[in-house]
């Protein structure tokens, strides 16, 4: 039996049906890319949380250690902020230091500064323009 014309069997997508999936993909590959780079600032400003929460703890281990002294006066940013004498010597301050540098960015900053009676860390955060901050107090 021959089917007619009009009775053709239908094998394919149309060109306008792959196109309109094609769209979708698009969309929805978009929004996804865009709340991953939103995680990703949010999961690096976690780790500077945490590695300024690692100053403070270490910190007053130093204290301690030290008669009650943070060392010699220092202000630096980044990586001067590891001057010799100072509480930001000690290698697992010094870690978290570095750490919190690596994960706020090129642009974005670490402060430090230290006397012998207190001392404070402070890391500007990849979602805002905000600083977090650590200090004997």
């Amino acid at each position: 039996m021959m089917k007619s014309l009009t009775q053709k069997t239908r094998r394919g997508f149309t060109l306008i049906e792959l196109l309109v999936v094609i769209a979708i993909i698009g969309i929805l590959s978009a929004v996804v890319l865009a709340s991953l780079n939103t995680a990703r600032s949010k999961g690096n400003d976690a780790a500077i949380k945490s590695d300024l929460s690692t100053v403070a703890t270490q910190a007053a281990l130093y204290y301690d250690n030290n008669g009650n002294s943070y060392g010699a006066a220092n202000t630096g940013v980044g990586a001067s902020c590891t001057a010799a004498s100072t509480l930001f010597a000690d290698p697992t301050i010094a870690n978290a230091i570095a750490g919190a540098d690596n994960d706020n960015g090129p642009t974005k900053s670490v402060l430090c500064s230290s006397t012998s009676s207190g001392f404070m860390a402070a890391a500007q955060l990849m979602t805002t323009n905000d600083y977090w901050c650590v200090d004997s107090t």
